[in-house]
């Protein structure tokens, strides 16, 4: 079995009191969980979920990850 690896983006939602992740390379699909490991395998379900049904609709899917930064940007009001 081919292994694939996806760059994921896990944030805190402070008012949901969750933790959020969302994959940049498949179309953003966002899940979440109550524990970092929760929401991590919760995405790796929907990470096999999507390329299942990209696969079963002809649909590409990029061979590698795509490269994401975090960057704080300064605003003055």
């Amino acid at each position: 079995m081919a292994t694939q690896k996806f760059t994921v983006i896990l944030t805190w939602d402070e008012q949901e009191q969750l933790w959020v992740t969302h994959v940049p390379a498949l179309n953003w699909i966002s899940t979440y969980g109550h524990t970092q490991e929760e929401a991590l395998a919760m995405t790796e379900e929907a990470i096999l979920g999507y390329l299942e049904a990209a696969e079963k609709d002809g649909v590409a899917v990029p061979a590698t990850s795509t490269e994401a930064r975090l960057l704080e940007v300064e605003v003055a009001r």
